[in-house]
Parts: C-alpha cells; sequence; structure tokens
C-alpha cells in the first residue's frame, strides 16, 4: 500500500468543477492584480478569523515581512521568538535587520514557553513572534499578559493554524497586533500556489499594512515610505474562495483521523510503551496541519516507513539558533533543550482530511513492525 503524507489530487478532484470555472472567471474579467477576487476573500477570512480587517498577501513569508514592516521593526529591536520553526518566521525578523532573540518550547505543545519569552525581554524587545505550530495555539493569554505589562507587539504566525481557537474560542490570529497566514498549499486551507494573509483588529495599522503592501504607495505613484509587492494573486484568490467554505469539514475530518489514530495506536500500547508519544491537545481547538509524534530511532523509523510508501516527514530537522545563517547571534547546541530535543524527535505522519482508516491502520500497523 501506498500511503503519501498528503494528496491534493482527492480535493481537487472533489471540487474540480468548481475551482476550474472560478480560474476561468478570473482569467476573463481582465482583472489580474488584487481586485474583487482578493477583496471579497479578505472580507470573507476576516469575519472567519474574528479579526475586523484583512488584507490579502503574496506568501505566508511575506505577511510576517509586512506586519513586522508596519510595526517599524528595523536596525536595532529586538523579537523573540522560537527556534523550532519553519525558517520563514525567523527570517522575516532578520531581513528587516532586527536581532532574532529566541526563547525555548513547551514539550507537550512545541509552541513557544511563555514563561523562557519574558526571561528574554531586554529595552530593545519590539515584539514578541509566537507560532501556532503543526495547528494548535500558543499560550496567548500569556503572551497577552506580558505584551501589556512590558508594552510590546505581539505576530502571531498562525501560518499553520486558520480555524484553531483557544480555550475562550478566540481565534489563531485574532489576539495579537497582526495574525499572520500562509496558504502554501499543503496547509488546511492552501492555495495553487503561494500566498497569504495578515489580519488585524487596529484600523490604523491595517491601513499602513494595505500601503506597505503596494510599495508603500499612497496615492499612486507618491511614496511617504517604503514597501514592497506584497500582494495576493487573484487567481490564488478565486481558488481559496471555493474552498474556504469546505475548511470547517476538513478541520473536522483531520480531527477524526487523529482521533481514530489514537484509538488503533491504544491497541498497540504494549508494543510501543515508551517508544513514541502521540501529540497532545492543550489548547482549545487542534486543526491538525500535521499529527507529529515524538518516536524513538526516528529516522530510522523514517527511512523504514518511506521503504514501505509512508509518506512522512520532519518538521524540523535542526533547530534555527543551529543554521549556519544564524551563527552570529552567538548560540551554541544546548542553550535551548527542548527545541533540540524536538528536532531529533519528531516525525509528521499522514492526516489529511481524506485518509481511509484503511491507510491509517498501515501505517499504524507498519510502525508496530519498525519497533518489533
Amino acid at each position: 500500500m501506498k500511503v503519501p503524507l498528503l494528496d491534493l489530487s482527492r480535493q481537487y478532484n472533489q471540487l474540480q468543477n468548481e475551482l476550474e470555472e472560478a480560474l476561468i472567471k478570473v482569467a476573463r474579467s481582465g482583472r489580474y492584480i488584487l481586485g474583487p477576487e482578493v477583496e471579497g476573500l479578505e472580507k470573507e477570512l476576516a469575519e472567519m478569523c474574528q479579526a475586523k480587517y484583512a488584507i490579502g498577501v503574496s506568501s505566508g513569508s511575506d505577511a510576517l515581512v509586512l506586519a513586522l514592516m508596519a510595526l517599524d521593526v528595523g536596525e536595532g529591536d529586538e523579537v523573540i521568538t522560537t527556534p523550532f520553526t519553519f525558517f520563514a518566521t525567523v527570517g522575516a525578523i532578520a531581513r528587516l535587520g532586527a536581532k532574532p532573540v529566541f526563547a525555548d518550547i513547551d514539550p507537550k505543545t512545541f509552541n513557544l514557553d511563555p514563561k523562557k519569552v519574558e526571561a528574554a525581554i531586554t529595552d530593545k524587545t519590539k515584539a514578541i513572534l509566537p507560532v501556532h505550530l503543526y495547528g494548535q495555539m500558543a499560550d496567548m493569554d500569556s503572551f497577552m499578559e506580558i505584551s501589556k505589562k512590558h508594552n510590546v507587539a505581539i505576530v502571531e504566525d498562525a501560518a499553520q493554524a486558520i480555524g484553531s481557537f483557544n480555550s475562550h474560542g478566540k481565534r489563531a490570529g485574532s489576539l495579537g497586533d497582526f495574525g499572520c497566514f500562509s496558504f502554501f498549499p499543503s496547509k488546511n486551507l492552501g492555495a495553487m500556489g503561494d500566498g497569504g494573509l495578515v489580519v488585524t483588529n487596529d484600523e490604523a495599522l491595517y491601513e499602513k499594512g494595505k500601503i506597505l503592501r503596494a510599495h508603500g504607495s499612497k496615492p499612486k505613484y507618491y511614496h511617504s515610505i517604503v514597501g514592497g509587492n506584497f500582494r495576493l494573486d487573484p487567481m490564488q484568490a478565486a481558488v481559496l474562495r471555493v474552498k474556504a467554505p469546505h475548511l470547517e469539514k476538513w478541520h473536522k475530518q483531520r480531527k477524526e483521523n487523529a482521533d481514530r489514530y489514537r484509538e488503533i495506536f491504544a491497541e498497540y500500547r504494549d508494543q510501543l510503551e515508551g517508544k513514541i508519544d502521540l501529540p497532545q491537545e492543550i489548547e482549545g481547538r487542534h486543526i491538525y496541519n500535521q499529527f507529529v509524534l515524538r518516536a524513538e530511532k526516528r529516522d530510522e523509523l523514517k527511512a523504514y516507513l518511506a521503504e514501505n510508501g509512508i509518506g512522512c516527514e520532519i518538521y524540523y530537522p535542526l533547530s534555527l539558533h543551529m543554521q549556519k545563517c544564524f551563527s552570529y547571534l552567538g548560540y551554541k547546541e544546548g542553550d535551548f533543550p527542548e527545541s533540540e530535543k524536538a528536532a531529533k524527535e519528531t516525525l509528521a505522519i499522514p492526516v489529511f482530511p481524506e485518509l481511509t482508516e484503511e491507510e491509517a491502520r498501515y501505517v499504524v500497523k507498519s510502525i508496530v513492525n519498525f519497533y518489533a
């Protein structure tokens, strides 16, 4: 049996007619930069995310850059974030000339540990950038308290977490000064290429973000600030507008797949005792962009699963404080032990909405066979 980590063709086949009609509509409209599809998507997703305003942008990476630019983050500033995340989180800080400052993660959720963050605050701290990793929200109650206490901004990296919410029902991206989302195809709400979104409840930040999205131009050809070309393509907006109404169903299916995994793994509890740990649901609704195990002999397990036709991936194999490009920050191995431990132990297995029970059982049985 072959079980891919993600099979987007199954989703496409369900929505083929609607998607192709939407793309043809844009092609025939002659509106190829921003326009009604982008504006419509912004309104719809702002409501979904419990935010007043939304700005469609070119990628999740550019969403982070735009948000930090709108907060005037730059040379001499520090931004505290996690070393256990996708590169773009930290790359956005470095690209603006600010200094990334790392704090370690909570080993249960893999999300930034608020206590470690507060200990890292200095008079140069301009913002905190928590990541809602794998689809589960970070402890935003604690981060908002820290924000108020120290008068620092919060930018939520919600790239993997659209539609997740905390124990109070507050949605990812709605609590900080900005929330940043990615529509990379592998996300729960994915485009047919790159795309992203910035949300905020602050009208002034929203207006500034829109200006920054188009080279800092307002009115056209007049520039009071330097921005970038961060516009969301209307073709991608049209695709996302077709998919967005199905997102709640896909979240539900991913959760059902996660629960099914737990039931199947429980059947082999004795054989797997001390070998693997399943993801924990700590904060509100986990949308399972990824179902991530901690596994003994992780690299060997990954190779074994691949040999048996099972897609799996390591998110992420090297903590960012150990990446060569950030060596100038002066961190060393051992500085963030939980992040380093997670980088050596974590492995994502298939959890996409269309995953069948037969496929899930094959994945678990293969893991059992490896440890046997």
